[in-house]
């Protein structure tokens, strides 16, 4: 058995974990990258391994970066099964064809401007029928009940508390005489969320495969977020602008509409009219509805009796679908709180929202999760004074506030009490899903308090168990023949990118620093020859 790290290795988005056995190959996660764009050109580039080789996948939850780039593996000839939750399988049909749609529109707006310069054509890497039909693929399983995925692999699903219908995912592979229980973490949620139940505790694993998102902070208390979010809220409503808070679709809106319509009806903020401005959200909420048995006592408490409506609704929540109505909210120049995706602010119509309200000194613009590297998020957060939203720069006055406390991962602390809920300390565990300073700090934390040394994934990665002293190996550089195609995909750049980041994993193992050093002068010359015929 081996495991091989396809993404969300050494960067938080593109999860995807590649399980070899002697009978199986199959995956674990096959998420979209965000963040800067040379990780964005991932995206458009071959996968690590053939699709069509794959028996099945097993999806940990519905976030893009977990699962949006299912459809691309159904478009490059993936046909086997999809094993996920109920609600996760409900929130990709929500998911996959909007951004399918996303990929549409941006590669449309991109090879715009591609026709006028005479460049190379781009193609999305799926489409929104494609997001659709892949979900033909998808069958529900249950929480902690034990099925067969293949010959001599068992799988089983654990509540991961992280959003609605979220896993972590146990497998007992065995091979000849030995067995071998690994676990794949997906996101650990944050304790205490105001929906889902906190995460499961397992008893026992040989390896874990552990995100780190946070491996390097502490999160605020639940009751201690919720003031600051009253204080943010109240703030902005007095110097008479508008609150825009990017959001993702999933999860954190609906987290944050339950709040405010508790703490409006507890008279802890003052009155305002509260946009939901995403098609995917508020198709989203509509499976959160149908779902009710995943949310926690608290939550169940409050709609007994009723529908699970009474969570989301309101005569002051408005729920925006058009995009004529969403165009509308740019009039509004006070007292409207405005909550639109995307939550790393980089598509969707969140970018409208800034446009319109970062340059005014009277606006707050409200993070309340995390935001990757190279994203305009990020960027909006580490400082810029100006920023380009849809070709135009935009200064950025507004009150920048943020709260990743609302965040629906574990913090450092919840980590380690995951963690220390096992009965015995697992064989290995190797982290995944977080930047450089997240991972590192995790994975001194763990040596000092559970006692033993966490490796860290980089991308390429094989992890063989069996090998105690080659834990850590490479795949032999693979650079994909040409297709002929006249329209590309992916672009000079991009197909340089790829062919780089290969080169890279070998000669980081092979070269000593001053070749690797001669070697990057050449990949730079040959890319600035590129940019002068692209």
């Amino acid at each position: 058995m081996q495991i091989q790290f396809c993404g969300a290795a050494g960067s938080v988005t593109g999860s995807c974990f590649l399980v070899t056995t002697e009978n199986s190959k199959f995956l674990v996660d096959c998420g979209l990258f965000q963040g800067t764009k040379e990780l964005k050109e991932r995206n458009y580039g071959p996968f690590l391994f053939e699709p069509e080789s794959l028996d099945f996948v097993l999806l940990t939850h519905a976030h893009v970066d977990h699962s949006g780039l299912i459809p691309k593996l159904y478009k490059k000839g993936f046909r086997g099964i999809v094993y996920a939750t109920k609600a996760t399988k409900e929130l990709c049909s929500v998911v996959l064809p909007d951004s399918g749609h996303i990929q549409q529109m941006e590669v449309e707006r991109k090879n715009r401007k591609l026709s006028r310069s005479g460049g190379f054509l781009l193609e999305p890497i799926y489409t929104a029928e494609e997001g659709k039909k892949c979900l033909e693929l998808f069958q529900s399983c249950h929480y902690e009940k034990l099925f067969e995925v293949a010959p001599g692999i068992i799988a089983k699903f654990y509540d991961a508390g992280h959003i609605l219908g979220s896993a972590m995912i146990e497998l007992l592979i065995k091979e000849g005489e030995q067995e071998t229980k690994v676990v794949f973490t997906g996101d650990i949620g944050n304790t205490n969320q105001a929906l889902v139940e906190d995460p499961t505790k397992i008893k026992e694993a040989d390896i874990v495969v552990m995100e780190a998102t946070y491996g390097n902070r502490y999160h605020l208390e639940a009751e201690d977020k919720l003031k600051e979010l009253a204080t943010v809220v109240k703030q902005t409503l007095k110097k008479g602008g508008n609150l825009v808070i990017p959001s993702f679709a999933v999860e954190r809106t609906q987290d944050l509409v339950y709040h405010l319509k508790i703490m409006k009806k507890n008279g802890q903020i003052p009155p305002a009219d509260i946009y939901i401005d995403s098609p995917m959200a508020v198709e989203a909420t509509k499976v959160f509805i149908q779902n009710p048995e995943c949310f926690d006592e608290k939550a169940a408490i409050l709609i007994k009796g009723k529908g699970a409506e009474e969570l989301f609704e309101g005569p002051d929540i408005h729920y925006v679908l058009s995009a004529d109505d969403s165009i509308a909210l740019n009039k509004i120049k006070s007292g409207a709180i405005i909550i639109s995706a995307s939550g790393m602010a980089d598509a969707g119509r969140i970018k409208h929202h800034l446009k319109h309200n970062l340059w005014r000194p009277e606006s707050t613009v409200l993070f309340v999760g995390y935001q990757a590297e190279g994203t305009l998020g990020r960027r909006i957060l580490e400082g810029e004074k100006k920023v380009k939203i849809h070709g135009e720069e935009i200064a950025v006055k507004a009150t920048i506030e943020n709260l990743g406390d609302f965040s629906a991962h574990a913090d450092q602390k919840g980590l380690l009490e995951w963690l220390r809920g096992f009965e015995q300390v697992p064989g290995q565990i190797i982290l995944v899903h977080g930047e450089e300073d997240a991972l590192d700090t995790l994975q001194r934390v763990i040596k000092r308090e559970v006692g033993i040394n966490a490796h860290i994934a980089q991308y390429g990665m094989i992890y063989h168990p069996d090998r105690e002293r080659e834990i850590l190996g490479y795949p032999e550089l693979q650079i994909p023949a040409a297709t002929g195609k006249v329209t590309v995909e992916p672009n000079l750049g991009q197909a340089l990118n790829i062919i780089k980041e290969n080169i890279l994993i070998q000669a980081k193992q092979q070269c000593d620093t001053k070749t690797l050093q001669r070697l990057l002068a050449h990949l730079a010359e040959i890319e600035r020859e590129l940019q002068k015929v692209g």
